[in-house]
C-alpha cells in the first residue's frame, strides 16, 4: 500500500485523540477497518453477514465482534474476529491506529482499528458468518452519486453508501465516513 495514505491516516489518528464512549451497559466490540491498494485506488474490505449469525443478519460490516474474556484488549478482539471471519492472519495486518468509538442500536460500543494488508489476499472465510466478501473502492465511497443522507432520531444526520446492490449503513457507514475524513478526500 502507498506509504503516503498510511502515513496520512496514521498522522491524522495521532493528531486527533480518540473519542471513547463510556457506557458499561453496552457490549464492547472491536472491528478491523482494512484497506489495501489495487489499480491506483484504495479499497475497504467489508463482508455481508449471513443469516446464521446472532446479530445484524445480512448486513454489511467490517470483520469484528464482541470482546471475549480471553481477549487482552479490543485490538486482540478485532484481530481474532478478523482471522475467524475472513481468514486474515493477524501477522499479515499492519495496524495503523484506533479511531473514535461508535455505538449501535443493538447496544454495542464498537472500537474500530484501521489497518492495511497486501493485495491480493487469499481469504478463508467462515461460511457460518460471511455470506460475501466486498472489496469496496474508496472512489465509489467518495462519489456523491453513491452517498445518501437521512435523519435519525438518536444520531441526527446519518450517511449511507451504495455499492453495487448493497446498502452500507449504520455503524459501518459512520466508521467509513470517519476514515474517509482522515484521508481528507471528501
Amino acid at each position: 500500500m502507498s506509504t503516503t495514505i498510511i502515513n496520512t491516516i496514521k498522522l491524522a489518528i495521532e493528531n486527533e485523540p480518540k473519542v471513547p464512549i463510556l457506557n458499561k451497559s453496552m457490549v464492547p466490540a472491536g472491528v478491523m477497518v482494512l484497506i489495501f491498494e489495487k489499480d491506483k485506488d484504495f479499497y475497504f474490505i467489508l463482508n455481508k453477514r449471513t443469516d446464521l449469525v446472532e446479530h445484524h443478519k445480512g448486513e454489511i460490516s467490517f470483520p469484528g465482534g464482541s470482546k471475549d474474556p480471553e481477549d487482552v484488549n479490543l485490538l486482540a478482539t478485532a484481530l481474532r474476529e478478523t482471522h475467524e471471519e475472513m481468514g486474515i492472519h493477524p501477522d499479515n495486518i499492519y495496524v495503523i491506529g484506533e479511531i473514535d468509538d461508535v455505538e449501535t442500536n443493538s447496544d454495542f460500543i464498537i472500537t474500530p482499528f484501521v489497518g492495511s494488508i497486501s493485495y491480493p489476499y487469499d481469504y478463508k472465510v467462515s461460511e457460518i458468518e460471511v455470506a460475501e466478501v466486498l472489496e469496496v473502492p474508496l472512489s465509489t465511497l467518495t462519489n456523491p452519486n453513491n452517498i445518501n443522507y437521512s435523519n435519525h432520531k438518536k444520531y441526527g444526520s446519518l450517511i449511507s453508501y451504495q455499492y453495487l446492490n448493497h446498502n452500507i449503513y449504520g455503524a459501518t457507514a459512520r466508521i467509513l465516513e470517519k476514515v474517509i475524513s482522515l484521508i481528507n478526500l471528501n
